[in-house]
């Protein structure tokens, strides 16, 4: 597995307004932010920053058993990157069925990560600790990665949560970011039922090996609680 726009914070969140970089630039930063993140067994650790030349090569570790290898010719699987927390009130809206989702797409093929970026100093609920309670209530199948630093957050342009990055991968050619966008209509309050539509249609295109419509709704939720004092 290998994600700054315009935007508007308010009291109860922030709304993507534009994305900023080409998809193949956002894709490349994915892959490189996604190094500082390390996620155990029955923990998660932030790992020290460190500047990465570009003809280094990364190691992400992120399995809970020993690693098998694969044939030369290997290609990557397509994967979604979300940034999400415990405390969210869009977040805690959509679980269930984020659960749902990603066991159900993880099983056609789809790689799938999620990562909290949340200030402990100001929203301790947010820290490994309570991710680790998080992830064993809800039964996530894949890893909850705890971005300490903010690094990957500010690399990735996330600025909400939830936020949702899919990218594709297409032969030799780099991932590519081919949506960045909601989940569904749904929203804690407006009444509208969960079903995950927007989100699951870039999906099935992506594994269908079909080009995903650039028309996409913006994710809105609770905005991302920065260190006190850090610069955004």
């Amino acid at each position: 597995m290998a994600v700054i726009p315009t935007v508007t914070v308010t009291s109860t969140g922030a709304r993507l307004l534009s994305l900023p970089r080409t998809l193949s630039t956002a894709a490349i930063t994915a892959s490189s932010s996604l190094s500082s993140l390390c996620y155990l067994n029955q923990g998660y650790y932030p790992l020290q920053r460190r500047r990465i030349l570009p003809a280094r090569k990364l190691a992400i570790r992120a399995a809970r058993t020993e690693s098998k290898g694969v044939s030369l010719g290997f290609r990557a699987p397509n994967f979604e990157v979300m940034f999400i927390c415990n405390h969210c009130p869009f977040v805690i809206h959509l679980k269930k069925d984020i659960v749902k989702l990603s066991n159900f797409y993880m099983k056609k093929g789809l790689a799938v990560v999620a990562i909290s970026s949340n200030s402990v100093v100001t929203h301790p609920q947010d820290g490994p600790e309570f991710m680790v309670e998080d992830a064993k209530l809800f039964k996530y199948p894949f890893p909850y990665l705890y971005d300490e630093s903010q690094e990957v957050a500010k690399d990735f342009g996330a600025v909400c949560t939830p936020e949702f990055f899919l990218f594709k991968k297409d032969g030799r050619r780099p991932f590519e970011l081919v949506y960045h966008g909601q989940f569904d209509d749904s929203r804690p309050s407006n009444n509208v039922p969960i079903t995950g539509r927007d989100l699951s249609l870039a999906i099935d295109c992506v594994l269908s090996g079909q080009p995903v419509s650039s028309n996409q709704k913006p994710s809105i939720g609770c905005s991302i609680k920065w260190h006190p004092g850090a610069k955004q």
